[in-house]
């Protein structure tokens, strides 16, 4: 007999179960189907994993640093094995978590592959057979997969993607990184930490080129502190191997050619949508994606998508403020996605954070605007803790002063930047952040010392204008 549901949601991740967590919230009858494990692409090959991974990064950065403190430690020394189980504890711990909260939400689970049909059937086959179940509205968060580029050779050599890449068995001793992207980096600093010989091949004039170009500057000159070398500009021509020996050649950015060699290939190009569930739909796509208005509806009737699978922010949270969206539409209620306040996030050391505009993206829309910048070299905070290298740089527009961006370079920055979200969320002014109290000794006071600096500005500029 075929169960009927008032939401089917394909896709156990980060938008995915949200999205079943709270239409289960809202009174409705909810299944979540998940062909592999709960939590998705962040939990188990993504978000998680590697930020356990740069947990330790940071750890073993800190150790070396307080020789300088006068604290002695002996000789490092690592054991890769620990460090996995590790990672594998924090992934199965949170994957429980995630079970529990549904089975509390009374959503019936099905482990297998979901295929949606017209007029609401979706069709699960399992380990032991298939069954369908029908509903009233679907939503698909199927993810993504690692984009692997056509690149001459590739089919030939054996590499690695952010998908495989955690199941390697010891530290390699050299790693070439194709891709200087948010993975690409965030890979880049951990073998960095573990001894490993890094470079990061990027076909773009720099580094993270969807963020802030000095946010950029700024991490490619600590990454090169770290002995990481970095080719940007460089056209991948072909790969091979020989005897594990990965060989990749590459045009720089000069015309010239480049070869590299390590032991590990890495391929960090992107991430291709998985619409495997939603072929017998032929639903309208933007691009590879499947496209969607701001109420997460698709081009079918009762057929909402979220996450990865329709492009844009491809985050984590991006995904699961989708699923809410979706949900509550799907439950009957209006709803619109609003991505004008995504904090977006490189957990690199230092990291990168960042919110809103760039100052090259408002400039581009039209808006006067104006940039003050903080350097961390001025923070007690973080000359005391060690850690001067970085900057915060606050985006507003000229008449009224209202904060339409930020940008932060530094330690625990990703964990700063929640706090120009929310001015930005309730549309808060420079002079208004300029009057907020922050604790002292904080690194959270250069977000503050930045708004002063801009508002003693403003007034000095008022005060000349007004004597003219």
């Amino acid at each position: 007999m075929t169960k009927f549901y008032d939401i089917v949601v394909v896709g156990g991740g980060p938008g995915g179960y949200v999205a079943a967590l709270h239409a289960a919230e809202l009174g409705k009858k909810t299944a979540l189907i998940e062909a592999d494990f709960l939590g998705g692409t962040c939990l188990n090959r993504g978000c998680i994993p590697s930020k356990t991974y740069l947990k330790h990064s940071e750890v073993i950065e800190q150790i070396e640093k307080a020789k300088d403190w006068g604290i002695e430690t002996g000789s490092l020394t690592f054991s890769f094995s620990k460090i996995k189980k590790r990672k594998d504890d924090v992934i199965q711990r949170l994957r429980g978590g995630i079970a529990f909260l549904l089975k509390q939400g009374k959503i019936d689970v099905y482990n297998g592959y979901g295929s949606v049909l017209p007029g609401g059937v979706v069709k699960v086959k399992t380990a032991v057979g298939e069954e369908s179940v029908q509903a009233a509205k679907v939503i698909v968060a199927t993810g993504s997969t690692p984009a692997v580029p056509p690149i001459s050779g590739l089919d030939t050599v054996q590499f690695d993607t952010s998908d495989t890449i955690f199941d390697i068995k010891e530290i390699p001793k050299s790693v070439i990184i194709i891709g200087g992207g948010v993975i690409g980096v965030e890979f880049a600093t951990i073998f960095a930490s573990l001894k490993a010989q890094v470079s990061i091949v990027e076909a773009a004039d720099r580094i993270i080129p969807t963020e802030d170009a000095e946010a950029s500057k700024f991490l490619t000159k600590m990454l090169k502190k770290k002995g990481i070398n970095i080719h940007t500009g460089a056209k991948v021509l072909r790969v091979q191997e020989t005897e594990g020996l990965k060989t990749v050649i590459c045009e720089d950015a000069k015309g010239q050619e480049l070869t590299l060699q390590a032991d590990t290939l890495l391929v960090s190009t992107g991430r291709r949508p998985n619409l495997s569930a939603v072929t017998e739909l032929h639903l309208e796509q933007n691009g590879p994606f499947i496209k969607v208005n701001d109420k997460m509806e698709t081009s079918q009737t009762n057929v909402y998508a979220v996450g990865d699978v329709i492009g844009g922010w491809q985050l984590a949270h991006a995904a699961s403020a989708e699923g809410v969206v979706a949900a509550n539409n799907a439950a009957g209620g209006i709803d619109q996605i609003d991505y004008k306040v995504m904090p977006r996030c490189i957990y690199t050391l230092p990291e990168i954070a960042s919110v809103g505009l760039s100052e090259a993206e408002a400039k581009k829309q039209g808006m006067e605007v104006l940039v003050e910048k903080f350097d961390f070299a001025g923070s007690g905070k973080a000359l005391s803790a060690g850690e001067p290298e970085g900057f915060t740089k606050i985006i507003y527009e000229a008449k009224y002063g209202e904060i339409i961006g930020v940008v932060m370079a530094g330690s625990h920055v990703t964990e700063m930047i929640s706090e120009a979200s929310a001015f930005m969320y309730l549309e808060g002014t420079i002079e208004e952040a300029s009057k907020m109290i922050h604790p002292h000794p904080t690194i959270s006071e250069t977000f503050y010392e930045a708004a002063v600096n801009a508002v003693n500005k403003i007034r000095t500029d008022r005060a000349i204008q007004s004597a003219v």
